[in-house]
């Protein structure tokens, strides 16, 4: 039932405490998924295209207005840095050198530090550090703007520790491609990275994660169009002690390994799983991707973390809505049952809907953001590391709070039709400041509000209400809250 404009007339100029609204939910002051660490991206591929500019490095890593192509956007806030290891060399070595898929997209092959077999002193010529300036580049400029946590990944080992040098995967898809001798190798290459940038770039990297949808069949050399390698668990679990010792010969032994990087919340369950206790004990942050969108058993992998004692990342999202629709809808899901105390978006810039903005990393072109960027701004720009993740109570909504402000985040989205949604805060020790202005925000999918603020909600009680359109994702702060 929709309300009356006389009764919302009658209750904003006498103050009624009956609270007009179509659908209500509770926040649990009670409940505790962890503290926030933060949102983050990928570096590969669109730093490596675009790593020197400034303006970029602002608009992720920053939370001013950033003036863009005739826009002033509000910067996104990332802390998080997912910086690519790459597989990929030019050079040739005792008659041999890469293989290349016949469908590689260039701007989808990382040029790697470690370019032949004969030394593994990263002083030597068998290492050159030069390659890869622009991905570095915006790592640097990250964190001269704040960025805080930094991981290492590889998509592929390089190309020569490869069955058939192709860092685009295997001859058919399905089967390992990293030679059986090269296991440790590929160990000494992350771990000569991390060292190497902790002494040389003044990046120390939390985590490391040496593999990336490693189970997945489709990282076929015959027909990739970008960096990948298949991993079985047997070979998983053979590679993982190495690295652990690897890092910890380097002084490296608080470096985190993260695992594994799976497509899905399925797969990511099955890999754990199948990893045997030495293996597990190696790890300390079970890493999954969200391209299962909608699906997948997040609970039961939040289960798995949770009985292992490990972190649990959303380590790589992405789609091609660029409305933002499946963004928000996914984001509630991961919060609601997987738990991650980390989020990360994987391109930045790319076409077809995947970029927050669209481009394209080979043509090195740029146009303007899509809808879902600012449909993630609700998010990355107000539920901010070190909040404590609420139960929201309901499956529209996540809620987030900060203890040193005082102050609950609630972002929302109405998928129906226009309707007032209600929030109850009676569960907080105190719930605000009756009267108290509630700012907030908002976005509309598809098209229209992009981060509009306003300071027209006020706190009645220990409620707020606030109409929302179809499709409308609001976010608000209210003030003076204490659990």
């Amino acid at each position: 039932m929709k309300i009356p404009i006389f009764l919302v007339l009658i209750h904003a100029i006498f103050g009624f405490d009956t609270v007009f609204a179509d659908v209500t939910t509770t926040i649990k002051a009670s409940s505790n998924y962890g503290n926030w660490e933060g949102w983050g991206t990928s570096l590969a591929w669109w730093a490596a295209a675009f790593g020197d500019r400034d303006d970029l490095a602002d608009i992720v890593f920053s939370l001013g207005q950033v003036s863009f192509n005739g826009l002033s956007l509000p910067g996104l806030g990332m802390n998080i840095v997912r910086y690519n290891a790459g597989a990929t060399s030019s050079n040739s070595y005792n008659g041999e050198s890469i293989v290349k898929s016949p469908k590689i997209i260039p701007s989808r092959l990382i040029d790697g530090y470690w370019i032949d077999w004969q030394s593994t002193d990263p002083a030597s010529s068998s290492w050159l550090w030069s390659v890869d300036s622009k991905q570095r580049s915006m790592m640097q400029k990250a964190k001269s703007r704040g960025a805080n946590l930094f991981e290492l990944f590889s998509n592929s080992p390089m190309w020569w520790m490869l069955n058939n040098h192709n860092p685009s995967g295997s001859d058919n898809g399905s089967s390992d491609n990293l030679q059986t001798w090269n296991h440790q190798q590929f160990a000494v290459y992350l771990a000569n990275i991390a060292q190497y940038a902790k002494k040389n770039w003044g990046i120390t990297f939390n985590t490391v994660e040496p593999f990336n949808e490693p189970i997945a069949n489709w990282w076929n050399g015959k027909s990739g169009t970008q960096e990948g390698c298949h991993f079985n668990v047997a070979t998983q679990q053979d590679v993982l002690p190495y690295l652990r010792s690897e890092l910890n010969n380097r002084g490296l032994s608080s470096t985190v390994i993260s695992a594994s990087d799976e497509n899905s919340y399925d797969s990511a369950i099955s890999t754990w799983k199948g990893l045997n206790s030495t293996a597990k004990a190696t790890v300390g942050q079970i890493n999954v991707h969200g391209y299962q969108y909608g699906n997948g058993d997040r609970t039961g992998l939040y289960q798995q973390a949770v009985g292992s004692g490990k972190k649990l990342w959303n380590s790589e999202y992405g789609e091609s809505d660029a409305t933002g629709s499946q963004l928000i809808s996914n984001v509630i899901l991961d919060f609601r049952f997987l738990h991650p105390t980390a989020w990360v978006y994987w391109q930045i810039i790319d076409g077809g809907g995947w970029g927050l903005i669209t481009g394209d990393n080979t043509a090195l072109s740029l146009s303007g953001p899509t809808q879902k960027y600012f449909v993630l701004a609700q998010l990355t720009r107000h539920i901010r590391p070190g909040m404590r993740i609420l139960d929201s109570g309901c499956d529209y909504a996540v809620a987030a709070y900060d203890a040193s402000a005082k102050k609950l985040v609630i972002v929302a989205v109405n998928w129906d039709s226009a309707q007032y949604l209600n929030f109850d805060l009676s569960q907080f020790g105190t719930p605000g400041q009756n009267g108290a202005t509630i700012q907030r925000w908002s976005t509309q999918i598809g098209s229209g509000e992009q981060y509009a603020t306003y300071k027209d909600t006020v706190l009645s009680g220990s409620k707020f209400w606030s109409h929302f359109a179809t499709n409308q994702v609001q976010t608000f702060e209210v003030p003076g809250v204490v659990i």
